[in-house]
């Protein structure tokens, strides 16, 4: 039997094996920033598609509940085409030799592991470097609070606590939504997420129109956010200055704190695994926000304190990857013999390797 042949008896490689690959190459090349110097990021395709439909059904003359229902109308729009796009090009790939590296591109574009690290690190070194103006500029490029009310332990604060947050929602909410429903599963989840960026704010203008968006981004993220906390827990097991058990009992005890019901989670990890205080009183678009504070540490945190995220945040993501790992090596043997799946990752690796 020829290898062409070969290759078209055998089933399309696992998805936990695609997404292995997928998170590796994200770790070595990012999300390919240069590519979307020249494409439109599906993201940003996305958020286009939101944009517009926004600026045509808020209208400030409508009134609440007839913005609420376009809202809604738009969300289930934007969760139609987003799963629609990734059946199809599920359907597409699985007909394409080599059609599972679509499959992985689309994944190394939506996970954030990279460029969360790198956008968190240059905070640090903005601030160690150029001083508050430029970590301030640094910072608000993650967040969204005034940086210009952050002196340099808010501007450092800010950057450990996005770091959290968004291991839940840009790594670890992704992956899942992957595992349980494939593209589509991601598809919608990145869907919503930026609606929910965009529209799914407390004022006056999105309060009514980004409720649905708000609502169903907590919802997705309401596992994913715990399975973040929980991991980043376990990671502190690794790190020679974190403590795992403050983190799970900061976790358990203060999630409730924050005004999410899922940033919480996650932030209270870190909080706890590095004695710290996170979250408390900031300051979002000219408005106080008087959470109260998440662990009992220090709040006038520092650089260092940002370079001890990030090494448990690198930590947490490869737990992640071990996790997945785990999970495929449970399906790829079968008694006495090599099961078909493993068969099948075996010629797609040989494919790896005869591509590189």
């Amino acid at each position: 039997m020829t290898e062409f042949a070969a290759a078209n008896t055998l089933a399309s490689p696992h998805l936990l094996f695609l997404l292995l690959v997928a998170l590796a190459v994200e770790a070595i090349v990012g999300g390919m920033p240069l590519l979307f110097r020249i494409l439109p990021h599906p993201v940003v395709i996305a958020g286009g598609l939101v944009g517009f439909l926004e600026r045509r059904l808020n209208r400030e003359s409508r009134s609440d509940r007839a913005r609420l229902i376009r809202g809604f109308l738009v969300v289930t729009v934007m969760m139609a085409l987003a799963a629609g796009a990734g059946y199809a090009i599920t359907g597409i790939a699985r007909d394409l030799a080599q059609g599972w590296l679509v499959e992985v591109f689309f994944v190394v574009t939506l996970v954030a592991q990279r460029s969360l690290y790198t956008h968190v690190r240059k905070v640090g070194l903005a601030l160690q470097t150029d001083g508050l103006g430029s970590g301030r500029d640094a910072v608000s490029h993650i967040v969204g609070r005034d940086p210009e009310s952050l002196d340099e332990h808010g501007v450092a604060r800010a950057a450990v606590e996005s770091c959290a947050e968004n291991f839940s929602d840009g790594v670890v909410a992704p992956v899942f939504w992957y595992v349980l429903l494939g593209l589509p599963g991601l598809f919608v989840y990145k869907t919503v997420n930026t609606m929910d960026s965009m529209i799914g704010h407390k004022t006056e203008r999105y309060l009514s129109f980004g409720m649905t968006a708000a609502k169903l981004d907590d919802v997705m993220n309401f596992i994913p956010a715990r399975l973040a906390g929980l991991i980043l827990a376990v990671a502190a097991f690794f790190v020679p200055t974190a403590n795992p058990g403050r983190a799970m009992g900061t976790m358990l005890r203060d999630a409730k704190h924050h005004s999410s019901p899922n940033a919480g989670w996650p932030e209270g990890a870190v909080a706890g695994a590095l004695d710290l205080s996170l979250a408390g009183p900031r300051q979002y678009g000219g408005k106080m926000v008087k959470d109260q504070w998440i662990g009992n540490g220090r709040a006038r945190l520092t650089v260092q304190d940002i370079r001890r995220t990030l090494f448990l945040y690198a930590v947490a993501c490869l737990i992640q990857a071990g996790i997945i790992a785990t999970l495929l090596m449970t399906r790829l043997a079968a008694p006495g013999q090599l099961s078909q799946e493993g068969q099948t990752i075996l010629y797609t690796l040989k494919e790896l390797k005869d591509l590189f």
